[in-house]
């Protein structure tokens, strides 16, 4: 009997890449028999987060983990995108050797990786096996890339200079203080990788993306376009984190929930990288205290160098303890908080959840669509700032918060949007709107939905090649 297709997978370091993964493969697997090893780059122990999720998946995915890349040459300061590309690219000779063996003992008929992991396509072609990019933000974001080779020839000024907005194509205009991070110095080495690894997309022979046509229509529309030398794109999303939730249903925070009236309670966290700076910390506490408005808090101590718990989401302070003075105390039964973690796709689709205060990483987003749950977008860091925008104001079901010449969203500010939000009467349609989405995602990967049929046609294209 001839041995189930196999493929590899190199995800690069950070949480919200790895989980999209997983659930591409959990599909694979189970609705068409195709088997995967996850190859992990690295620079040193796993986050704690990483080691634990990994520990955990199905026994039918198998993950190695790479000999770790020295990054002592680097400077301090070097921008996260950099490292995370390095990470991948200093590891080709590690990858090569894994993908020998791999070769040969399965069989393996494509190799995988995510935006920062390009370079290691020079792998796949040397051992004759089709290389596949896995996008796990945006079609926004994939047209972006798309489109920034030709955007750089044309542009000579910083894009967060230019007078006017730039018009991605299938895209609502988008200012150049909004676009990604890696591209807001373009003398930088996060901006010289973007666009090294933007080019070297159209070495895939397809691009596998987390999204799904009711979601991003315009833009997928253009990808969608046969062009030569351009790689076919996939839509398969929503890709959500599933799994048990035999576990969470115990946790104190869930009864807490249970015992909220239906649609009151806010839910606030920033992700498995983000982190706010004391200030803002405090600011936001005393904003939702004046709200008064019911809510769960996932809290991380305060960074004032955004996004330095990118790789480990689990600090080393107590973050409960830079709260305001008395803040638990005259929040008690209106917010329950909790430190680093909390089980957020069950919270989503909670019913007493009627909002989500969110960083607007892509798999939060996907989450708060598929649960059917109005946003408050708050982006931090890579191209959150891009999807809070298109929330905003192209999908309309989010609002944002205005910062202040400092660059802080005030206590007033805070309390304002909430209500806004929970109570208010733009709240509503923004709730109407965001129902009509999660009916949509719903369809998507329903039995015969848009998603479903794209995966389906090309696991069928894959293993007709083998």
């Amino acid at each position: 009997m001839e041995e189930a297709p196999h493929i590899a997978i190199v995800p690069s370091p950070g949480m919200g890449h790895l989980i999209p993964l997983v659930e591409f493969a959990k599909k694979l697997k189970n609705n068409h028999n195709i088997n995967a090893t996850f190859i992990i780059p690295n620079d040193g122990p796993l986050s704690i987060s990483q080691k634990v999720y990994l520990d955990s998946l199905p026994n039918v995915l198998n993950y190695l983990i790479l000999p770790p890349v020295n990054f002592d040459d680097l400077p301090q300061n070097t921008q996260i995108e950099t490292r995370i590309s390095l990470m991948v690219t200093r590891s080709l000779d590690s990858l090569r050797e894994v993908f020998k063996s791999l070769v040969v003992e399965k069989n393996i008929v494509a190799l995988f990786v995510d935006p920062f992991g390009t370079d290691a396509f020079d792998v796949s072609i040397e051992f004759c096996v089709s290389p596949y990019l896995f996008f796990p933000t945006t079609a926004m974001t994939l047209s972006f890339c798309y489109y920034l080779p030709k955007l750089d020839q044309m542009v000579s000024c910083e894009y967060k200079d230019l007078p006017e907005p730039v018009q991605i194509p299938g895209c609502i205009p988008i200012s150049g203080q909004d676009l990604l991070d890696p591209v807001q110095d373009r003398t930088s080495d996060a901006y010289k990788f973007l666009l090294h690894t933007s080019k070297r997309y159209m070495i895939a022979e397809g691009i596998v993306i987390n999204s799904f046509n009711e979601l991003e229509g315009g833009a997928l529309k253009v990808l969608l376009e046969d062009e030569p030398g351009k790689p076919k794109v996939y839509p398969v999303g929503p890709l959500i984190q599933t799994g048990s939730s035999s576990v969470v249903d115990g946790l104190d925070c869930m009864r807490w929930l249970d015992g909220q009236p239906c649609g009151s309670v806010l839910y606030i966290s920033f992700g498995s990288g983000g982190t706010l700076s004391s200030n803002q910390l405090n600011e936001l506490a005393l904003g939702l205290e004046l709200s008064e408005q019911r809510f769960i808090w996932v809290v991380r101590s305060p960074n004032d160098q955004p996004n330095a718990t990118f790789f480990d989401s689990y600090g080393h302070n107590n973050p409960l303890g830079f709260l305001p003075e008395g803040f638990l105390e005259r929040t008690k039964g209106k917010g329950f908080v909790l430190p680093f973690w909390a089980p957020q796709a069950q919270i989503l689709s909670h019913g007493s959840t009627g909002g989500f205060l969110t960083h607007c990483g892509w798999n939060s987003i996907l989450e708060t669509v598929v649960h059917g749950v109005p946003v408050i977008a708050w982006p931090l860091y890579a191209e959150q700032k891009m999807n809070a925008v298109y929330l905003a104001e192209g999908l309309k079901v989010a609002f944002r918060p205005t910062f202040d010449e400092n660059g802080i969203v005030g206590r007033m500010e805070i309390a304002r949007v909430v209500n806004n939000l929970m109570e208010g009467e733009e709240g509503k349609v923004l709730r109407s709107r965001i129902l009509d989405l999660k009916d949509a995602a719903a369809n998507a990967v329903s039995k015969n939905g848009s998603s479903t049929i794209t995966l389906d046609h090309w696991a069928s294209k894959l293993k007709r090649n083998i």
